[in-house]
């Protein structure tokens, strides 16, 4: 059974000057960040993708055989969008996935989904920190959603309870685009 992936695709990017969704991927011309994300989720095998869209969205291209959720809570931060994106699912665990992390491999959300189940929590890490993406085992939902305030999404619950490190390094590069490369 394939295993559900969230992109997290809501926040406006003030750093980034403009909502991340819409941004080009640095090393594909033409490609914006939200396809590029949902491409990865999908060479992965997850399935269903869901993309949770907020700023802009209306902006956004037409994402075929993706669920799109509209977070008209945007605004309030990350944790708002996660909610949103597991309130939409009915699945065992889920692959969470950040818009703005355009060097995350199918192959490290394949490696970091291996036998996900209801009690699964892991994280990938790049040089031992934590990063993207995350699998949240259906078990974990509820706590996660309580915590998820703010931009913090699931972190405050993985300080909590211990996830699983799964390493990346060698497949994936798991740096955030907080501004535009140069």
């Amino acid at each position: 059974m394939a295993v559900p992936g969230l992109l997290l695709a809501a926040g406006a990017g003030r750093r980034y000057g403009m909502p991340k969704a819409l941004a080009p991927t640095p090393d594909e011309p033409g490609v914006l960040l939200v396809e590029h994300g949902v491409r990865t989720l999908r060479k992965a095998g997850c399935a269903p993708v869901v993309a949770v869209l907020g700023a802009q969205a209306r902006r956004v291209p037409p994402l075929p055989g993706v669920i799109v959720v509209v977070n008209a809570d945007w605004a309030s931060g990350m944790g708002s969008s996660l909610r949103a994106g597991l309130a939409a699912l009915e699945a065992d665990a889920v692959v969470v996935l950040l818009v703005d992390t355009p060097g995350i491999t199918p192959e490290a959300v394949s490696r970091v989904a291996e036998g996900a189940g209801r009690g699964t929590l892991r994280v990938a890490t790049y040089g031992g920190a934590w990063g993207h993406p995350v699998v949240l085992g259906r078990d974990h939902w509820e706590g996660v959603s309580e915590l998820a305030v703010g931009d913090v999404g699931a972190r405050p619950y993985l300080k909590r309870h211990a996830p699983e490190p799964v390493p990346c390094d060698d497949v994936a590069d798991g740096t955030d685009l907080d501004v535009p490369r140069a």
